[in-house]
This record gives C-alpha cells, structure tokens and sequence, in this order.
C-alpha cells in the first residue's frame, strides 16, 4: 500500500469519539488562538490584497470571509482567512525535521466545513487529523535543507484532513492527496534574504490548493501515482526516501501529535521565543542600552541559520524580516521591554537609533541547543550575555518559551492573547461572544453559525 493511500487509511479510521477530552480542549485552545491571530491581522496590506483578488459565489455552497459577511468558495475562504491567521507570524509550531506552523491548517478545515454545512466536531476532528499528518510529516524527512519549504507538507494534511469533513471515501481520498502533492511544491526562497508579503499566505495558497485537489477528486479526477514513492515521485525529486510508522499515528490508543505544538507568546519566529524571553528578563536589570557594550545570543543550528545570520537580519526592510531577525527582536525587547504587534511596524524596526544599537549584537550557534533541538518537541533553547560598558556581565538562559509543552500557557492567557489581537477590530464584548462560542465549539451544530458570530 502506498503512503499516500496509508494515509487516506488513517483518516477515515478516526472519527471524533476516538478524540481523547484533552486533545479535543488543546485544539479548541489552537482555533481560538488561531481565529484571534486572524482577526487581529484582518486589515493588513497582504490580507487587503488577496481580499480584491476575490470573486463573490452565490449560491448554498460557500465559505465565508472571517468578519465580512462575504460568500466565496471554499478554497479562497481558505486562503484570505488562512493568510490572516498568519500574517502576525503568531501561530502554534511544532519542530522537528522538518519546521511546520499546524494550525496553518485550521482556517482551511473551517472554510471547507461550512460550505459542506458540518459543525463543530468535524471542525475538530479536521484539525486533529490536520496536525497528526502534518507533524508525523515533519518527524519523517526536512525538506528545508534540499531548498523546498514546510508547506509542501500542507499539500497532504489539508487534503487529507479536507476530503474526511467532504466525506470523500479512502479512494477519493488518496486520489486527493497525489493530486495536491505532485502539483503545487513551494521552494524554500520563500524565507531567504528580504522575506516577502508571500510570507503569510504561503501555506494557505497550499490549503487552496489541496482543497480544489479534493473537489477534483470527489467528481472522478486521478492524481499521478504513487506520488511519493514513484519513479519521478516526492521521495526522488523532494524529500528522499523516508519511512513512517502509521502503528504509531494518533487514535484512541495513540496521543495525537496536535498535543505536542507549542503556542506562541510573542509575534514573531518561533526560534526567537527562548531568545526574547531571555532579552527582557536582562532588560529589566538595565537602566539604558546605553550601558551596553555588547550583546552575543546563543542559540540552536536552525536558529542560526533561519534568523540569526544574513545582512537583511541586521537590516531589516519588511515586516517579514523585522519577525524572522533574532538580532531585531532581542534588540526591541532590550530598548522596549515588550514584543508586540507594534514592534513590526515599519517606524519601528527602521529607526535609526535600533539599527546602531544592533550593531553591537552577534548570534553564534550552540552545539547544546542544536542537539536539544535535533531530539525534537519544539525545543530552541536560547541564551544571552551582555558585556556593559563598565565591564560587567549579565547572563540568561531560557530552555522552553512560554507556550511549549513544557511550559504552557493557561486558559487565561490564550484569552489575553486573544482579546489583545481582537481589540484591533472589534469590541471586548464581540470578542467575548466569540470566545464563548469556541471554547463550546463541540457543540456548534453548523460552521456557518460560528461564521456568523464572527462578523463586524
């Protein structure tokens, strides 16, 4: 049996009464922080941009655009809302071989949900099959080294995951799935020197595609196959040939993947969240970056080489880069004491003053790092030595951020999170109702009734 068809396997054996109650509350946890990244970012210039690109549908098969009220098909709801959960770089991770952001896939399933009019249970088990396949994935091959990108990766969960909430059958499913894959790969320039607009809608133009893959698929298209194992297939020309354990996969013996991501605590790179963590607890020992003489951040070989080396790092020309530059975050958090959605804005990591002080800032690679972010589970230690000007030292180490597994975040503070990125849109009180309505999301009858909640 080929992998592609394992997989279609896979996800029409789970149904929502083999969720454990812990993975169903972790990824009720996911979606509203996802939904909150997506409403805080609901005006942002790439988000306004894909949004004139659109054409309205009419007709009782639609999504809808996340606090418009527009009616489009699936697959660009999929890609507008998908973009804004995005665009903040706020979003859960979950590392391994291969570097992933999983609830890249929940805008996706939720989009494709309400135009098949299900409800909140498949909204979950879309999402906990999303991650299973998508991390399981990651833990297989990396596919960043070979200059492809993670969100080739979404090709095959979002497919998989969209095809069960269609109710397409194992055939279909697999038919989806070789579609999706062979057809739409992304190359890892994407996140190379000055990062791009393209940054943020990246996966969902994956999701788009791995949705249009599964209608082709319901109405009798085939896909090249077997799409990984081929002659000219994924394992030869992608990826390398890799093996994966489906005993393992998560179902009512087995924990999901989706309890293994970590939550975000800041807006940026996921391999800054040790490092900034460590940069404000030193900020608060010092008056002024003034008494700074020199700041050297130490941190894992990824982290090095995804945000911590290159000009653009030091130089920042976009918001994209501004969140992927451990030298500007640690630099931000040192002079400001707090990361923020402000901290991306362009009179922000172009001022003057900030550029000089990152001059005195170096990154270098920590063997101990790289090997506790080799063993996996979404681990980037960071550490960070200031020399002052009158000789001294400070130093601090942080292993797990806040929101890692190790180190999670409470209910309340998914909650902050979520009204600090709602508020820039909508009322406490809109944000209120919308939060009460996830946290209940089980028992949400039809996606559109969410939707409809979620409208300003």
């Amino acid at each position: 049996m080929s992998i592609a068809e394992e997989i279609a396997k896979y996800v029409h054996s789970v149904g929502y009464s083999d969720i454990d109650s812990e993975t169903v509350q972790n990824a009720k946890r996911r979606i509203i922080d996802t939904v909150g990244c997506a409403i805080g970012a609901a005006k942002e210039p790439p988000i306004r941009i894909a949004m004139k690109t659109l054409q309205d549908t009419k007709g009782s098969y639609y999504s809808t655009i996340l606090g418009t009220g527009r009616k489009v098909d699936p697959y660009s709801a999929a890609f507008v809302n998908g973009s804004m959960s995005r665009y903040f770089d706020y979003m859960d991770t979950y590392d391994s071989k291969e570097f992933s952001h999983p609830s890249d896939n929940i805008m996706p399933i939720m989009a494709v949900a309400e135009a098949e009019h299900k409800g909140g249970k498949d909204i979950i088990l879309g999402t906990v099959l999303a991650y299973e396949i998508q991390s399981r994935l990651c833990d297989a091959a990396n596919l960043w080294k070979r200059g492809w990108d993670h969100v080739i990766y979404g090709l095959v969960s979002v497919s998989a995951a969209a095809s069960r909430v269609m109710g397409l059958d194992v055939a279909q499913t697999t038919q989806a799935i070789n579609i999706s894959l062979n057809s739409h790969l992304t190359m890892r320039q994407l996140r190379a020197g000055e990062l791009s607009m393209w940054k943020a809608p990246a996966f969902s133009n994956s999701a788009r595609n791995a949705i249009f893959s599964a209608m082709l698929a319901r109405n009798g298209m085939t896909g090249p196959a077997p799409v990984f194992e081929g002659e000219m297939g994924f394992w030869k020309e992608v990826s390398g040939r890799f093996t994966i354990d489906f005993k393992k996969f998560g179902n009512r013996r087995n924990r999901f993947k989706l309890n293994e991501s970590a939550l975000k605590y800041f807006p940026a790179e996921m391999r800054s969240q040790t490092a900034i963590t460590a940069a404000l607890e030193l900020g608060g020992r010092i008056g002024s970056i003034d008494q700074i003489a020199g700041v050297e951040i130490g941190t894992s070989e990824a982290g090095y080489k995804v945000i911590g080396r290159g000009k653009e790092k030091w130089d920042p020309k976009t918001k994209e880069t501004a969140d992927h530059s451990l030298p500007y975050v640690v630099a931000a958090a040192l002079m400001d004491h707090k990361v923020d959605a402000d901290t991306f804005k362009e009179r922000r990591f172009r001022d003057r003053r900030t550029l000089q002080f990152m001059k005195r800032i170096k990154v270098r690679e920590v063997p101990e790092f790289t090997r506790l972010f080799n063993m996996g589970g979404t681990t980037n230690p960071s550490d960070i030595r200031i020399k002052l000007g009158d000789g001294g030292i400070l130093y601090e180490k942080v292993i797990y951020s806040r929101g890692h597994p190790e180190n999670p975040m409470s209910d309340e503070e998914i909650e902050q999170k979520f009204y600090g990125l709602a508020k820039m849109q909508i009322s406490e009180a809109k944000s209120g109702r919308i939060l009460n309505k996830l946290w209940q999301l089980e028992r949400v009858g039809r996606a559109r009734e969410l939707f409809g909640v979620m409208k300003w």
